[in-house]
């Protein structure tokens, strides 16, 4: 659907509602396409890691361990 600009303004709610349904909402001035309504895109929900935080504990001391390896890898 292509509305010109002063329609635009004066209904923009309702092209807003049209576009969120997914219509293509294109508003035009003097007859040339001037832009189109989308949905913004929800962003996805942050990550939080952590979950096994107090059921695992890291006894090893890595760097002493393999200190040998890593010496022979690079010197």
């Amino acid at each position: 659907m292509q509305v010109n600009l002063h329609d635009a303004k004066t209904h923009l709610s309702r092209y807003v509602a049209q576009a969120l349904e997914g219509e293509e909402v294109v508003i035009a001035k003097a007859g040339q396409p001037l832009v189109r309504l989308v949905p913004v895109a929800v962003a996805p929900e942050a990550r939080r890691g952590g979950f096994l935080s107090s059921s695992a504990v890291l006894g090893a001391d890595l760097k002493a361990d393999f200190a040998a390896e890593i010496d022979s890898l690079f010197g």
